[in-house]
């Protein structure tokens, strides 16, 4: 079994944009990296939030929207160890909060590009 899809997969999803490096395609991945990790920066710095098992228990969109949050990467660990963010009252918090969301959803999307383009599939 070929092992380039996997590698290329685990360090997309760990450092968005690193699997793009890996396979050799540098302007992707550095266009990827900066566009994920600003998406998830700009949400918190407008007072979004992250979604969290913690917070999520018997709420089956918020365990959604926490997998989804998850697929940012070591960017959402990091975050989450650092402390806890959003505040509710601002005017921002709902935009700030999808902003961290979609920067999680995209990465997953660029997981799945990586494993296309390891296998051949895309170029």
């Amino acid at each position: 079994m070929n092992q380039r899809p996997l590698i290329a997969m685990i360090l997309a999803y760990l450092v968005p944009g690193a699997g793009h490096l890996f396979l050799g395609r540098r302007a992707r991945g550095a266009a990827f990296f900066a566009i994920v990790v600003t998406l998830f920066i700009v949400g918190i710095a407008i007072d979004g939030s992250i979604y969290t098992f913690a917070d999520s228990q018997r709420q089956l969109l918020r365990q959604l929207a926490t997998l989804g949050s998850l697929g940012s990467g070591l960017v959402y660990f990091i975050a989450t160890m650092t402390g806890p963010y959003g505040k509710v009252i601002a005017s921002t918090f709902e935009y700030g909060t999808m902003f961290t969301l979609s920067a999680g959803l995209m990465n997953l999307l660029l997981v799945i590009d990586c494993y296309d383009i390891a296998q051949g599939r895309k170029e």
